[in-house]
């Protein structure tokens, strides 16, 4: 029994030599995210790698089985650099049954090359050809980043109105930023190229950012429930189990099953990488945040 009672002490004093500590680790790897933004953009002129969905191109979808996508991207990469290639498989067997190659060129360049790789005339039987052109495709992208944007506006607003104190609100806010950025630089290192699929997901992570924060911010500032440092562990117990869950959710779909769409495969790599991201913004970060303002209005 002398033993549990000393527990909450330990901790005590544990978070209050080192929360601070703590707290500078996610605003440095926030800092060099956007450091690493803030180079790509004056390399390619925006924020992320965008695909033909997004960019404008054409998508010829080749329904054969048997083509060895590696010599065909070799074969294409020359005249072609920005070309793009993908396996679509089988979800039970794995087995490859298209292969999808994007590009900026038009169909009048692309075709002939491939036909020419494969020997082959490419028909409606065996293929099909799509084109966006590059004006409707910016229009399309401008559409999802000033939605990304609004939703982004509209849940700051309802974390002001729910909280009514600016520090808290502040720090839920920087938080899904902190998520939001952390996740961007990690897709754009992988070399990912962003569909509408991945500004989708970057949508839905501002939602899924925001639960642990609240929770947080909730339990500490009720002086009722125990002492500050209890409410936070016990705010970390009850969010971490969540994230948690949701990773379980997804990573097991993303690494085991076979023949996953690529828009999938986007979507879940960046609520991993966002959740993941999460994690040490809320617990680290917002906590610490939360704790200064805590202690300075004496919230104990």
């Amino acid at each position: 029994m002398e033993s549990n009672k000393e527990q909450p002490e330990t901790q005590k004093s544990w978070y209050d030599k080192w929360y601070l500590v703590l707290l500078t680790i996610p605003v440095i790897i926030l800092i060099l995210s956007l450091i690493y933004l803030g180079t790509f953009y004056s390399k390619h002129g925006d924020f992320i790698n965008k695909d033909v969905s997004l960019s404008g191109g054409t998508t010829i979808t080749l329904n054969l089985n048997n083509i060895d996508s590696d010599k065909l991207e070799s074969s294409l990469k020359p005249k072609f650099p920005d070309i793009t290639i993908r396996k679509l498989t089988g979800m039970e067997t794995g087995e490859q049954l298209a292969l999808i190659v994007e590009s900026s060129a038009s169909p009048d360049e692309l075709k002939p090359a491939i036909e020419e790789f494969l020997n082959l005339k490419l028909t409606d039987e065996n293929s099909s050809v799509e084109f966006t052109g590059s004006t409707l495709s910016s229009s399309f992208y401008k559409q999802l980043i000033t939605a990304l944007i609004i939703a982004f506006i509209l849940m700051s607003i309802v974390i002001f109105i729910l909280f009514r104190t600016f520090i808290p609100s502040i720090a839920v806010i920087f938080a899904a930023f902190s998520d939001i950025i952390m996740a961007l630089a990690f897709v754009n290192i992988l070399g990912l190229k962003i569909s509408a699929a991945g500004i989708a997901a970057f949508l839905m992570l501002v939602g899924y950012s925001v639960d642990t924060d609240i929770l947080l911010t909730t339990r500490a500032l009720k002086k009722a429930e125990g002492k500050l440092n209890e409410r936070i562990y016990s705010a970390f117990k009850t969010g971490i189990l969540m994230t948690i869950t949701a990773l379980a959710a997804i990573l097991p779909a993303f690494f085991i099953i076979k023949g996953l769409p690529d828009s999938f495969k986007q979507i879940f790599l960046i609520l991993a990488v966002g959740l993941s991201a999460d994690i040490i913004n809320t617990w680290l970060t917002n906590a610490g945040i939360i704790k200064i303002y805590c202690d300075k209005k004496g919230i104990k």
